[in-house]
């Protein structure tokens, strides 16, 4: 078995490159929100890329499904709290607007990957 072939994945390598950016965003945010918005943005974000990972090393198609679901809810809970985040004055528009772009591109590619494997099961 060849280590870390999820490396190659372009959907993992844009959702490791978003989770990285919302870290990096969220630094900025108020120290009150270490335990609220923060903590919980930065697990969503974190979330895509490990249920990747976690279910592209799984065995058979069936489980990698499971943990590509988990990662497309991650996604689209991540979509709201940069949303949210934004409102609330925490990342500017030009950040926001960035990594929506980048999580809208990864919608499409984390649905695609999901419905070839759901479509084409392998044990």
């Amino acid at each position: 078995m060849t280590e870390d072939r999820w490396k190659n994945l372009d959907v993992w390598k844009l959702s490791d490159e978003l989770a990285y950016k919302v870290y990096l965003s969220s630094r900025d945010f108020p120290k009150e929100e270490i335990y609220g918005i923060t903590s919980q943005l930065r697990r969503a974000a974190l979330s895509v890329p490990t249920n990747i990972v976690e279910g592209y090393s799984r065995k058979g198609d069936k489980e990698l499904s499971h943990f590509l679901n988990i990662s497309i809810g991650s996604m689209a809970e991540t979509k709201y709290l940069l949303y949210f985040s934004r409102r609330l004055g925490y990342i500017n528009d030009n950040k926001y607007g960035e990594i929506k772009i980048g999580y809208e591109r990864l919608g499409k590619q984390l649905w695609r990957f999901y419905e070839t494997v759901r479509k084409n099961p392998k044990k």
